[in-house]
């Protein structure tokens, strides 16, 4: 699936406090709670982990309704489409951190997967000027499959059901890297457009 940036202003009217932004500090204040289950137990106690499961999968839906929210209801503003995907990383990179120091993830994972998440971030930020850049059916997909991915692992799962949490992550992993060389790619064929018809 193509990665093509779609560009879009945003309105300027619309106010901050609105509940899609709401929703995405709703998650940024998840993520302390989420790390004290995970560790709680030195990261061995089966309720915990399954709380510290339920609160990130509260995190990922917050993540799924604020941006309906506010494509679908006009409440998409400058603030939200730069915390957004700090709320976003942020989540993700604590799951994968601590998951990396209980044992349970090898580091190059969590920094592959950082790496490619900040260096993106970055991207849409330095261009946000010009516009909205929603991700990609396949960015979309990538953020599903991690999403699960790292649910999984979150999971005191063992056997078989292990294995599936590894197989997913290693699709995560591809998803990962396509994805992020597919949007750099998009994203400056999408500047040299935009320069030549200036």
């Amino acid at each position: 699936m193509s990665g093509q940036p779609e560009t879009g202003q945003l309105p300027s009217a619309v106010r901050i406090a609105n509940l899609a932004n709401v929703l995405t500090l709703l998650r940024l204040l998840l993520v302390p709670i989420f790390l004290f289950a995970l560790f709680y137990g030195d990261g061995h106690h089966t309720t915990a982990r399954i709380v510290a499961w339920a609160i990130f999968a509260v995190a990922c839906i917050t993540d799924r309704f604020d941006g309906q929210l506010a494509r679908n209801y006009g409440m998409a503003t400058e603030f939200g489409a730069f915390i957004d995907p700090i709320a976003d990383k942020t989540l993700i990179g604590a799951a994968l951190i601590g998951l990396s120091m209980l044992g349970e993830l090898p580091w190059w994972v969590t920094i592959l997967i950082m790496t490619r998440e900040v260096a993106i971030t970055v991207l849409r930020l330095a261009v946000i000027r010009r516009g909205v850049i929603p991700a990609s059916w396949g960015g979309k997909l990538k953020t599903l499959t991690q999403a699960v991915a790292i649910g999984l692992f979150v999971l005191p799962l063992s056997g078989v059901l292990n294995t599936v949490a590894q197989i997913v992550m290693v699709l995560a992993i591809v998803l990962t890297v396509v994805t992020g060389i597919d949007y750099v790619a998009s994203t400056v064929r999408e500047i040299r457009r935009a320069k030549r018809a200036a």
